[in-house]
């Protein structure tokens, strides 16, 4: 089973390469472009425990591993 984590900078933390991706689309004419948040994605391939518990200890990971809970949020979902 295949899950993808998305974790991302909290809305109230500033994001300074996303600001600069923005900017860079706005000077190439992309003004549509109202704001940019960068992040990381994570794919991981599971064996061995079934989706229930692959629902449980997710979380747990990406807390604990992938994201700073402090200054990150996380999503997830396991891929068809």
């Amino acid at each position: 089973m295949k899950v993808r984590i998305l974790v991302s900078f909290k809305n109230s933390v500033l994001d300074p390469q996303g600001q600069t991706v923005k900017n860079a689309l706005l000077t190439l004419g992309y003004g549509f472009v109202k704001d940019v948040r960068q992040g990381k994605v994570f794919e991981l391939d599971l064996e061995g425990i079934d989706e229930a518990e692959a629902r449980r200890l997710i979380p747990e990971i990406a807390d604990k591993v992938l994201a700073n809970p402090i200054i990150e949020k996380f999503s997830w979902d396991i891929m068809p």
